[in-house]
């Protein structure tokens, strides 16, 4: 089976023979590529194949090989506009990656240590693929997700990577399916489909190239165009990777982002013991309020000695509040062992983001808020495999009412930048743009988590385009755990807003050189200069 080598690496072609498959003993001895030709003949001498299958049977084959991508992915299909498209991208295609807000682990940039194996690399640390996988009955044992209460889960990176191959045409017409075609043909110089029959050719190849030194994460990082990159850690996390990274001498930027969602939210696991941590750690008494907020003042300054810009919050809701002083003494006292009505927690988190905005107005910090997710959906996925399993659901939100105690506070304070996020479609055009398009502090993220998808992009430009413009945007971030998937995901949103621009030009509602300005600035100078990087 025939492999293009990617870039100027060396690439070290298929294995002689097929491995056996799972759960069957490995019979015929003859070379793989040999029994894969004749059964091609005899199936396509039966015609067996119908027309729109022969290219993909005859990549699987062996005897031919095809892009996985469409070099005008994602284009409009009228020829001008298309033509236009294409223009804009090839002035854009090449900038270097902001990518403000995602979950990479500083540990591989500090430890530069070989990725374990695709399977640990590509599909355990996904929930977008696990996700997928586990709605079609494979269980997060299977895949390998490590379990929270002991359980033994699947340590066989090839098992793994089977069971994945061989679902991988559940991801058809997804994201996904774009964002892992993107990595196996232009990261690994991959060219015949992921499939069942295909999938110890995959996990062999891209195995050997993450033994070579050009894919440990520095090279990585170096190979993607990579300018920065943020990083998210808990108020608690010591930040020993981040100052390891620092101290490497290593040129790549990568910094930290401050979440403290550990210990502002009355409803995670462990929280009162969080708040005692959060003392220790930063020198404070977190039994009063004063101490509580002294000790997230602290943490920031440590956090921003690590290159932190930002940080970031996840609230079930936007709500927001503004107490005096005593009102919200009084709450903390009945909230900070762990007791608490339901309505105490929820005003808590309301109060806090307002607190976080205020403490953003002394530092300089640009918030982040992501909310309406209902997250963690599944209890017995909780218990036995911990947080953030894939399990998160959107939910509808309430902007309007629910962000104005805190602008009431905050928003004309200039220092302030609050980038709102959201998984409820319907208010973009309703609330966030509207509200965006006059509070100078606010700022529209982009389409997240089950949105960040060309339709989901589309929609959003649409949306809010007409009342907040494009300056009140803050291009793009990906938010992601999958780090091979990062160029992919800049792609389609790179692509993306290149045809929403071609169109706007060729309906008449925007000059040709302002599109072409806009493509730069929504790929690179609105991230850069949001996210202060």
């Amino acid at each position: 089976m025939k492999t293009r080598s990617p870039g100027t690496l060396q690439a070290s072609g298929a294995r002689e023979t097929e491995p056996p498959a799972l759960g069957r003993p490995h019979v015929d001895r003859k070379p793989w590529h040999r029994r894969q030709s004749q059964s091609a003949c005899a199936l396509l001498d039966a015609r067996q194949i119908l027309p729109y299958q022969l290219a993909a049977a005859t990549s699987l084959y062996g005897r031919t090989t095809v892009a996985l991508l469409d070099d005008d992915r994602l284009f409009p299909t009228e020829a001008a506009t298309r033509n236009l498209a294409r223009a804009l991208y090839g002035t854009i295609k090449s900038l270097p990656i902001i990518s403000p807000h995602g979950h990479t682990e500083p540990r591989w940039f500090a430890e530069n240590e070989a990725f374990p194996d695709p399977a640990h690399l590509i599909v355990v640390p996904d929930h977008y693929i696990f996700r997928m996988l586990v709605s079609q009955g494979v269980t997060l044992g299977e895949l390998g997700v490590p379990s929270a209460d002991g359980s033994p889960v699947e340590t066989d990176g090839r098992r793994i990577w089977r069971r994945f191959a061989e679902n991988y045409h559940l991801f058809r017409g997804t994201p996904t399916r774009l964002w892992l075609d993107d990595t196996f043909q232009n990261l690994f110089g991959l060219d015949v489909r992921l499939s069942a029959e295909t999938a110890d050719h995959y996990y062999d190849h891209i195995a050997d190239l993450l033994r070579q030194d050009d894919y440990r994460p520095r090279a990585l990082f170096e190979r993607f165009n990579v300018e920065a990159i943020a990083t998210t850690e808990s108020a608690l996390d010591d930040l020993r990777h981040h100052r390891a990274i620092r101290e490497s001498g290593w040129a790549g930027k990568v910094v930290t982002t401050y979440r403290p969602d550990a210990v502002t939210d009355p409803d995670f696991s462990g929280f009162a013991e969080n708040l005692v941590k959060l003392g220790e750690v930063a020198g404070c008494d977190t039994g009063t309020f004063a101490g509580y907020i002294e000790a997230h003042r602290r943490r920031r300054a440590v956090f921003r000695d690590h290159g932190a810009t930002a940080t970031d919050h996840g609230h079930p809701t936007a709500r927001t509040a503004d107490l005096s002083a005593a009102e919200a003494a009084e709450l903390y006292d009945r909230i900070k062992d762990g007791g608490g009505s339901a309505e105490d927690r929820e005003l808590f988190r309301a109060q806090m983001l307002t607190e976080m905005a205020r403490l953003s107005v002394e530092d300089g910090m640009v918030m982040q808020l992501h909310c309406g997710s209902f997250r963690n959906h599944s209890d017995r996925i909780v218990s036995a495999f911990g947080r953030d399993r894939g399990f998160d659901i959107p939910q509808p939100t309430n902007y309007v009412e629910a962000l104005k105690p805190l602008l009431d506070v905050c928003a004309l304070e200039k220092s302030l930048t609050l980038i709102v996020f959201t998984l409820d479609e319907t208010v973009f055009s309703r609330e966030l743009a509207p509200l965006a398009g006059v509070y100078p502090c606010l700022r529209l993220g982009p389409p997240w988590w089950f949105f960040d998808s060309p339709e989901g992009m589309k929609r959003f430009r649409e949306a809010v385009t007409e009342t907040a413009g494009f300056y009140n945007t803050v291009g793009f971030n990906d938010d992601t755990r999958a780090f091979c998937s990062i160029p992919a995901r800049h792609d389609v949103a790179r692509r993306v807003d290149c045809a929403y621009l071609a169109g706007l030009v060729t309906t008449g509602r925007l000059q040709e050189d302002e599109a072409f300005e806009l493509a730069h600035d929504l790929t690179y100078r609105l991230a850069k200069e949001a996210y202060r990087l």
